[in-house]
């Protein structure tokens, strides 16, 4: 088979070499690409191609329709809103994720989030810089605070165990899979959680359940005194509504690493220049392990694909 990787996965040339030398002492052929995200170049890089692999490049129908021997899409990330499902489905190309690779990579980056906001880390760190002081600058503890979790997943689960560990109440949306409240979280409706919650964190997927699900009505029943933490997908916010209330002191602050677009963000979005802002380049799955255990994901995606298996299905 001819298999086209439309972007490196962000491990060393040596180990990458490493997984494609398999499959090449296999007879297929296999060709590597850097990333780019005109749509005419990945159709004339991939037009041949039986498989692709991609990460979180935008993968658009028009170039999985120009693909007429595409089989299957191999999604080196958790989401796959960035390719056009529909049209694989159409072109019955398989999909698969990779998912489960960055759970605690996620979830260490949400605890960092949480604290660098309680504790002022932006501002402290520059007054220092700045040979200043404390003064007006003292946080919180994380410690007694109620965390509450919108999609508990694998990622939000993960969350919600870090969080314990230091103390914190959780509670979470019921809104999507209507789970049972355990000892450990307490399920509420929409309302309620954001009204009794002193850190809101977002871990959900983008359906047409989740898409906006942040919004001005949803924000205003925040406590003037909480915080807004989003790794999950840009969508499920609109931002517009967030930097008003953050600018408005609504809400005391938000930390963001996803937006409606991928990095680079332009200069003029609303989050860049709202106060009490945190914002990182969709930063949250990527560390040094994460990215080896989505490398070992997807390739054994790959092998079980060409062995007749399909595994992490999507489509």
């Amino acid at each position: 088979m001819k298999i086209v990787l439309l972007e490196r996965l962000g491990i060393e040339e040596e180990k990458l070499e490493s997984y494609l030398a398999s499959f090449r002492s296999m007879g297929h052929e296999v060709l590597v690409y850097e990333r780019n995200d005109d749509v005419l170049v990945q159709i004339e890089e991939a037009k041949d191609a039986e498989v692709l692999i991609i990460a979180n490049m935008p993968l658009k129908g028009e170039v999985i329709q120009a693909c007429t021997k595409l089989k299957y899409i191999n999604v080196a990330f958790t989401g796959v809103d960035h390719v056009d499902l529909e049209m694989a489905k159409k072109c019955n190309v398989k999909v698969s994720n990779a998912s489960g690779y960055s759970n605690d990579a996620v979830a260490e980056l949400t605890l960092c989030m949480m604290l660098s906001l309680l504790r002022n880390f932006p501002q402290v760190e520059e007054r220092c810089r700045l040979g200043g002081t404390k003064e007006g600058l003292v946080g919180c503890e994380l410690k007694g605070k109620t965390v509450g979790i919108i999609g508990t997943g694998a990622i939000g689960m993960a969350v919600a165990k870090l969080c314990r560990a230091f103390g914190c109440k959780i509670i979470a949306y019921n809104g999507f899979s209507h789970k049972e409240s355990t000892e450990e979280i307490t399920y509420l409706p929409m309302k309620e959680m954001m009204e009794q919650a002193d850190i809101v964190s977002l871990h959900c997927p983008v359906t047409e359940q989740s898409k906006g699900i942040i919004n001005e009505e949803t924000i205003s029943y925040m406590k003037p005194t909480a915080y807004l933490i989003n790794e999950a997908r840009g969508p499920v916010v609109d931002s517009k509504a967030l930097a008003k209330a953050l600018n408005e002191g609504k809400i005391a602050g938000a930390c963001v690493d996803v937006f409606e677009m991928e990095p680079p963000i332009p200069k003029d979005h609303p989050l860049l220049n709202a106060k009490n802002m945190i914002v990182t380049p969709h930063i949250a799955f990527a560390t040094k392990e994460s990215m080896i255990k989505r490398a070992d994901i997807i390739f054994d995606n790959l092998k079980s694909f060409l062995e007749g298996e399909q595994k992490n299905v999507i489509l």
